[in-house]
């Protein structure tokens, strides 16, 4: 698999894949944010508004590519206030169905923590449902978990769920 850093053009140009990747994510029930069943064309143009934010330097985005297929992804949003641009959020960890298990969410994050050290970024924080497999991951990547919000979101089903903020120092 290879992981790449996508530009807005690149983007672009991976809309689809990247929208397949949102459907499949989300009719697998995890919580990025969307309820099931998530309209493919609606998948594409949320992705396609993150273009700008890639554009402007407020978001990085990478996709890991398997046999021409986006498998997954992974982005920082970065702060625009001056007194947070020491941190970023990570957002959007995905990995398809198909590609889980072979170790992809943990060198997403990884190549993600290695981009932020890059851009002098050294607080990262982020949120996933509590007691989904996300957790775990970031528990064994040595990220802390700062508390669970009860009913902070709902899943794809539409039941409300905690969810769990975590942070890492890097």
């Amino acid at each position: 698999m290879i992981v790449t850093r996508l530009d807005e053009a690149q983007l672009l140009q991976r809309v689809a894949d990247l929208a397949d990747l949102l459907v499949d994510t989300v009719a697998d029930g995890a919580s990025v944010g969307f309820l099931a069943p998530l309209d493919r064309r609606a998948a594409m143009v949320w992705w396609k508004e993150r273009a700008a934010a890639v554009a402007a330097g407020q978001m990085a985005v990478w996709a890991a590519r398997d046999g021409g297929r986006t498998v997954g992804t992974v982005s920082l949003a970065f702060a625009d206030k001056p007194n947070s641009r020491h941190r970023a959020e990570l957002v959007k960890l995905m990995v398809h169905r198909d590609a889980r298990g072979r170790g992809l969410g943990r060198s997403l994050l990884t190549t993600a923590e290695e981009a932020a050290i890059g851009a002098g970024i050294t607080l990262l924080h982020l949120d996933t449902e509590t007691d989904s497999p996300a957790e775990r991951l970031y528990g064994s990547a040595g990220w802390t978990r700062a508390g669970v919000i009860p009913d902070y979101a709902a899943s794809p089903d539409g039941v409300l769920r905690p969810t769990t903020i975590y942070y890492k120092h890097i």
